[in-house]
């Protein structure tokens, strides 16, 4: 399996950023691994206001590792629990702690594009550096939650908090 974009950077100018971002979001997704028992199904939910507009609903129905991606919006922390993955919009980022606090120690794979957002817990932090599209993964995080991050992912992740 080849990294849909094969290196950490991707120009934001090139395309758009959130067409970039939801790229970037469908690769954490092929190189994660959950344990076992999810189901067939990877809902993705954005919680919070959903900058992609439509670029992220070009995830929805897209197979990944034998998963049908299900996107969804959240609004509530307590709808959060039957999501896979959740992107942590900017909007709501402000929550954090009371965020990741309600996952505990589910299966959850988090992700964000906000300053720090990594070194507070979140599993993989985008960002944009030089005009190019760069990710942070925090494993501690991802461990916290029972998953497992891709050799291949971290070896592109610009920061990699143990």
């Amino acid at each position: 399996m080849s990294l849909l974009l094969n290196t950490t950077y991707a120009k934001a100018d090139a395309l758009p950023e959130f067409r970039l971002k939801a790229a970037f979001i469908y690769n954490f997704i092929a190189y994660t691994e959950w344990p076992n028992g999810i189901g067939s199904d990877i809902n993705l939910c954005v919680y919070g206001e959903n900058s992609f507009g439509h670029e992220i609903s070009a995830l929805d129905g897209r197979n990944v590792n034998d998963h049908l991606i299900k996107i969804q919006n959240k609004n509530h922390i307590e709808d959060l629990l039957d999501c896979q993955v959740i992107f942590i919009a900017d909007s709501v980022i402000e929550n954090l702690p009371s965020i990741l606090g309600s996952l505990d120690t589910r299966p959850i794979l988090t992700i964000a594009d906000s300053k720090n957002a990594a070194n507070e817990g979140v599993a993989l932090n985008m960002g944009i550096a030089k005009n190019k599209i760069i990710f942070e993964a925090n494993l501690k995080a991802a461990r916290r939650a029972g998953l497992t991050l891709s050799a291949r992912l971290l070896r592109l992740a610009t920061k990699v908090y143990q």
